[in-house]
C-alpha cells in the first residue's frame, strides 16, 4: 500500500494567534482542551506543516509557450512518483493537455524568480518565464520544459490528476555538473529553499546534523 512520505501542507501561518479557552476543534466544535506547557492553536485551515519545499512545475501551453508555477504542497508518493495538490488554474489546463511535467526546485539563487513565478498567473502574464529572464530546453523524455536556471529537475508523466490530486511519475532526473559531488546531487551545493509558514519567508536548508540510518544507533547499542 502506498503511503504519503511527506505530509501535504496547508499554507498559511499560525503565529501570532493566541490559545484560549474558546478555541473549538473543527471536527465536533467542542472546545479544545489545553496542551500543558504549550500554546493552542487549534486546527483551523492556517494548519502548520514545516518544512514545505518550494517546487517548480513547469509546463507548455496550448501555444507551447513555458509556464512555471510554485508549489508547496508536495512530496514524494513511491519509490519513482511524486504528488501535489492544486488548484485549478493555467498549469492544471495544461497537465490535461499535455499530460506531463518537469518538477524542479527554487534554490537562495532564484528567491525572487521563483517567488515571482508562484504570484503572477500564465493567464494574465503568458510570458512570465521569459519576464524573469529564464530560459528553457524541450525535455527529451516528456512534453514538457526543462528550466535551465534550476540545477535539479524531474521529469515527469502524469499519473492521474482528481479532486485537486495530481499524481506524476519520474521518468528520469537530471543535474547540472555544478551540484554535483562524486556523481551525486549535494544539497549543499543545490541550496533549495523552504517555505516557512509560520514566518512567512523562505529559508535555506540547513546543515548536515547527523546521519540518516546513522544517529539513532546510540539508543540500539548492547
Amino acid at each position: 500500500m502506498k503511503r504519503w512520505s511527506i505530509v501535504l501542507a496547508a499554507a498559511l501561518a499560525v503565529a501570532g494567534c493566541k490559545s484560549n479557552e474558546s478555541t473549538t476543534s473543527i471536527m465536533n466544535n467542542q472546545p479544545l482542551k489545553e496542551v500543558a506547557g504549550r500554546t493552542n492553536f487549534g486546527a483551523s485551515h492556517a494548519l502548520m506543516t514545516t518544512p514545505q519545499p518550494c517546487v517548480m512545475i513547469a509546463t507548455w501551453d496550448k501555444d507551447h509557450t513555458p509556464d512555471v508555477m510554485m508549489a508547496a504542497w508536495a512530496g514524494q508518493y513511491d519509490h519513482n512518483q511524486i504528488v501535489v495538490s492544486l488548484s485549478k488554474h493555467k498549469t492544471t489546463a495544461n497537465l490535461e493537455l499535455t499530460g506531463a511535467f518537469t518538477v524542479s526546485f527554487a534554490d537562495v539563487r532564484t528567491v525572487a524568480e521563483s517567488d515571482y513565478f508562484g504570484l503572477v498567473s500564465g493567464d494574465k502574464v503568458p510570458d512570465k518565464v521569459a519576464r524573469a529572464g529564464f530560459t528553457v530546453t524541450p525535455s527529451p523524455n516528456v512534453d514538457a520544459p526543462i528550466i535551465n536556471e534550476y540545477p535539479l529537475t524531474l521529469e515527469c508523466k502524469v499519473v492521474s490528476w482528481a479532486d485537486g490530486i495530481l499524481v506524476g511519475e519520474v521518468v528520469n532526473q537530471s543535474a547540472d555538473a555544478s551540484i554535483l559531488t562524486d556523481g551525486k546531487v549535494d544539497l549543499a551545493k543545490l541550496q533549495p529553499i523552504v517555505f516557512d509558514a509560520s514566518g512567512v519567508c523562505y529559508r535555506a536548508l540547513g546543515e548536515v546534523v547527523g546521519g540518516a540510518w546513522n544517529a539513532g544507533k546510540k539508543f540500539t547499542a548492547e
